[in-house]
């Protein structure tokens, strides 16, 4: 029974599809600059999830959107002296370069604000007919007071929410807490035709169209940063059950973390923000996936590289384990109770850090069995299996650069010495040190093999 995290209700919840089909809806970038690590933050988590569900069994639709209108991406176009079309086409692609170097799926479906206009616009007809919107002056406003349970996901009423929040004060407004959902157009702005006349959708208002579009009326999942909670996933709450006449948007709502830096979350403003592109340079994207992975998908995980480093030297460890040769003997390392904790791991509200505890405990049986030359092959696939719905590829690290041959004939003679003297962890320790420097180790027999990666 999978169970998950609920922002709605505060609670765990057994999760059930409406349908034959999961339907997953994850809000994604605003395409005014390269993708950053905590952008990577929630692309991996989502994509751990929409494996796990596959691995469960269940067929999955995704749907992550692209914001291409925005000014944040009007700025940088004229920054740049360049067109939005060809601000937002360069970072789409980067942003494809950035997940596909994390080995994280792409979506069924990528869609983009600009491309799905009409549903859009009719969306908004919808609210204004329904009472639940009004034009005025060329724009259009969502009237929140019309709805009585506005605030349910973030537990706050509409007065705390006007003096917490930075609220929108265009003139025209009938109540400040009403927000836009058309914004008249602007000089020197992108813009399209409406029946409210010529100009551009607010920020909320495109992530309900697509989702009805591609997904639905009704969807399983939503999913997003923390910091989507208010007013964005409120507001798209509010505008998609008025649409739809008070049927529920989302089933459940599943918030991931936000990173952070010495005790503050991760932005571009305090300028902490880690290029995803240039990380990979760095280190390999299983090194990136298992860190994050490495704490629960609501926490808050801190952005040091010691950490990534030292992620790097654990994948080392299981990169060397599912490497090796295996013996033919008819005793071999029984895998199905480590899966089995896998499975109760995740299906409990996908608690990532004691599913991979489960997987480096198979991988420390494998090699003592292999040491004791038992049978590991199938043992080898259930890692490769498990791994596989983390994400990770087992792939080879960036290169760097390592120790000298005698100091790695130093280290192979002490993890020999301590094997001999049953020292097991600090046999451990030297190995991942010798990993650490891309050294991989082959015991056969009495001898070890050592060679670089």
């Amino acid at each position: 029974m999978i169970q998950i995290y609920n922002s709605l209700t505060r609670s765990k919840e057994e999760f059930a599809p409406r349908g034959d089909e999961v339907k997953i809806y994850v809000c994604g970038v605003t395409v005014y600059d390269d993708s950053h690590l905590g952008h990577a933050l929630s692309s991996i988590v989502f994509d751990v999830l929409t494996r796990y569900l596959e691995y469960r069994g269940f067929k999955v639709r995704k749907v992550q959107n692209f914001t291409d209108v925005d000014d944040k991406i009007i700025n940088r176009a004229k920054e740049d002296g360049i067109s939005t079309e060809e601000v937002t086409d360069k970072y789409i692609r980067s942003f494809f370069q950035s997940i596909d170097g994390l080995n994280v799926q792409r979506a069924t479906v990528h869609p983009r604000a600009t491309e799905d206009m009409p549903e859009i616009i009719e969306l908004i007809g919808r609210l204004i007919d329904g009472g639940s919107a009004y034009a005025t002056d060329g724009s259009v406003y969502y009237r929140v007071r019309n709805k009585p349970d506005y605030g349910k996901l973030s537990g706050q009423n509409i007065d705390e929410m006007l003096e917490s929040s930075r609220i929108d004060t265009e003139d025209g407004k009938e109540d400040p807490a009403d927000f836009a959902l058309w914004k008249a157009v602007k000089p020197d702005e992108p813009q399209w035709d409406s029946p409210w006349g010529p100009g551009r959708p607010g920020w909320h208002i495109e992530c309900s169209a697509m989702a009805f579009k591609h997904l639905g009326e009704q969807i399983d999942i939503h999913g997003g940063g923390l910091d989507l909670i208010f007013p964005h996933h409120e507001n798209e709450i509010a505008q998609s059950e008025s649409a739809s006449g008070a049927v529920p948007f989302s089933k459940i709502w599943m918030h991931n973390g936000l990173l952070r830096t010495s005790g503050a979350t991760m932005s571009k403003s305090l300028g902490n923000a880690f290029n995803v592109n240039s990380a990979l340079e760095e280190y390999s994207s299983d090194a990136i996936r298992l860190w994050i992975l490495q704490t629960h998908y609501r926490t808050n995980p801190l952005l040091d590289k010691k950490l990534i480093e030292t992620a790097e030297r654990s994948m080392r460890r299981i990169r060397q384990t599912v490497d090796i040769e295996h013996g033919e003997s008819e005793d071999s390392v029984d895998s199905r109770s480590h899966e089995q904790r896998f499975i109760e791991a995740m299906d409990d509200d996908l608690n990532t850090p004691k599913a991979l505890a489960s997987v480096f405990d198979l991988c420390r049986e494998i090699n003592r069995g292999r040491d004791n030359q038992m049978n590991v092959s199938d043992a080898i696939e259930t890692v490769r299996r498990l791994t596989g719905v983390l994400g990770l590829s087992l792939g080879t690290p960036p290169k760097k650069a390592g120790l000298s041959d005698k100091e790695i004939q130093l280290l192979v003679q002490a993890r020999k010495d301590a094997r001999a003297d049953k020292r097991w962890d600090e046999a451990d320790n030297v190995r991942d040190q010798l990993a650490a420097a891309g050294i991989s180790i082959s015991d056969t027999g009495e001898d070890t093999v050592w060679s670089r990666d």
